[in-house]
């Protein structure tokens, strides 16, 4: 078989970012934009346009932004949708893709929409051509395609190419499938479409991790006429997740005697990078023993393993870790370290930064600095990334100080600053620990009250002084999870500040939404 192109297809910025509690702003997304860039994945899904302002302003900033990967936006199969997205797009030029869908199954055709299935087809191909006015790159997702009748399934597929669309995904929307069974699917599409057969569409698939089987899926697909592959950095996406990108890619790259053939364009030693941006960005922590990015992934505590790694590497590694981006890190900065060299150090490490925001990175990295001997890659891009993070600080945190022991009633001193306010306020509290009486102090000070969700901590760099984050997700009465994040040398701090980020990111995202709803009109 001749050397065939896989197209990796990043959804990272639109299905990963629906996980409860995994929401970015757009300084977020543009970052983790910009590290899909360098990892060269081939197309960013970057969100859902006409879902709200937001996503509708991140998908045409990223689109302006982002050179080289095409850019997608979402659409249902719905006239506003398909204009909000090649609005949203249009700043990519050529490299602008809408991708349309609508469900197609039995059970969503009866229950969710009530049409026959000439109905569907009719409707898939009047928003692929609806689609085609705004852009050449049409793609069509027949929603919960695994559950669909095959016969019906190449029906579909013929028409919607038929009618532009240049790729066609066939979605394991919730995660039904298992590998053997969605092999043939995607064999039985390759052999009775035409187009597929001769290479004028593509085939993609877009698999969730219900029942763990997202990549062992994919890879079946590919195997049997898939060309494209939708994925996300960490495997992150709704309820159990996608097809996490960096176990597609590894598998492909290291088991090349059984994908004869196939390869990506995938810049290998980006994942690491790539899987702890997203990881901050989103709140979501990487399991240690995770394949590929996971701390455990190439650590060997056997003695039998050890003396074998010693001898020879692939005696018990299959793949080198330096290959996926893990390794030494550069010399440390010291609090001695002047602007220029934490200037350059942000720019080797690839942020792209303002002078303010230069200088707003330097005044931390000098406390930093005063509290530990050395600063790492590491705490820098945390320092980054804490600014990237931050939201209007309606509250800011000036002093904190923590009474406690196994012998007495944990207590918490808190002074925040109100924005616009001359004066701070103080006030104390006490609670089960040094941490949960940080928190009910700024909640008697901002008259908000949270309740504490999910709390993780890691360190960040090496050594006794290293920095911890902290990434919490909290509820203040709305259901909606709200995540804040973090970092300083002392843990207490990290909290405090992770649980004021996320009070001030509720309190700047609660006023547009308050706006929002008193302008939107009423649904149908």
């Amino acid at each position: 078989m001749s050397n065939e192109r896989i197209t990796i297809f990043d959804t990272t910025l639109r299905d990963g970012e629906q996980c409860p509690g995994a929401s970015m702003n757009l300084r977020e997304k543009l970052e983790v934009a910009r590290q899909l860039a360098r990892l060269k994945v081939d197309v960013i899904e970057a969100g859902f346009p006409v879902i709200s302002d937001g996503d509708f302003t991140a998908v045409q900033t990223i689109a302006r932004e982002i050179k080289g990967p095409r850019i997608a936006g979402l659409a249902r199969c719905v006239a506003r949708d398909i204009d909000a997205a090649g609005a949203a797009v249009k700043p990519a030029g050529k490299r602008g893709r809408i991708h349309v869908f609508l469900a197609t199954s039995k059970i969503h055709r009866e229950f969710k929409l009530g049409k026959a299935q000439d109905e569907i087809i009719r409707l898939a191909v009047e928003g692929v051509k609806r689609a085609r006015g705004f852009v050449q790159d049409v793609e069509f997702s027949p929603e919960d395609a695994s559950r669909t009748e095959p016969d019906f399934l190449v029906e579909v597929c013929r028409a919607v190419v038929r009618a532009g669309a240049t790729t066609v995904n066939i979605p394991d929307t919730v995660g039904w499938a298992v590998p053997e069974e969605y092999g043939a699917l995607i064999r039985h599409l390759h052999e009775n479409v035409d187009e597929f057969r001769k290479g004028r569409a593509v085939i993609s698939v877009h698999c969730h991790n219900d029942l763990g089987l997202a990549v062992a899926n994919s890879l079946a697909a590919v195997r049997n006429g898939a060309r494209q592959v939708e994925c996300t950095v960490n495997g992150i996406g709704e309820r159990a997740g996608n097809a996490a990108l960096e176990e597609i890619v590894m598998a492909l790259r290291t088991r090349a005697e059984v994908f004869r053939g196939f390869d990506c364009g995938v810049n290998t030693r980006e994942i690491v990078k790539s899987s702890r941006l997203v990881s901050r960005m989103s709140g979501l922590v990487v399991q240690r023993s995770k394949a590929i990015v996971g701390e455990n992934a190439f650590a060997h505590s056997s003695g039998i393993h050890q003396d074998g790694i010693l001898k020879k590497r692939e005696t018990y590694e299959i793949m080198n870790p330096r290959h996926v981006g893990w390794g030494a890190t550069e010399l440390p900065l010291t609090k001695h370290s002047g602007r220029a060299a934490v200037s350059a150090r942000l720019k080797h490490l690839g942020f792209k930064m303002t002078d303010a925001e230069v200088q707003a990175i330097f005044s931390r990295f000098k406390e930093i600095g005063d509290k530990k001997k050395f600063v790492y890659d590491d705490d820098l891009r945390t320092l980054v990334e804490g600014h990237i993070t931050e939201v209007p600080e309606t509250w800011s945190l000036e002093y904190l100080n923590v009474t406690s022991g196994n012998q007495t009633v944990p207590t918490a001193t808190v002074r925040l600053r109100r924005a616009g306010s001359a004066e701070a306020e103080t006030d104390a509290g006490t609670g089960d620990g040094p941490v949960d009486a940080a928190l009910k102090a700024i909640d008697r000070l901002t008259k908000i009250r949270g309740k504490l969700i999910d709390y993780a901590l890691r360190a960040v760099s090496q050594g006794k002084d290293a920095m911890g984050e902290v990434t919490m997700k909290a509820d203040f009465g709305t259901g909606d999870l709200v995540t804040g994040k973090g970092a300083s040398t002392d843990v207490i701090e990290a909290s405090a500040r992770a649980y004021l980020n996320a009070v001030n990111r509720f309190l700047s995202e609660s006023r547009p939404r308050a706006s929002a709803a008193r302008q939107r009109p009423p649904q149908p």
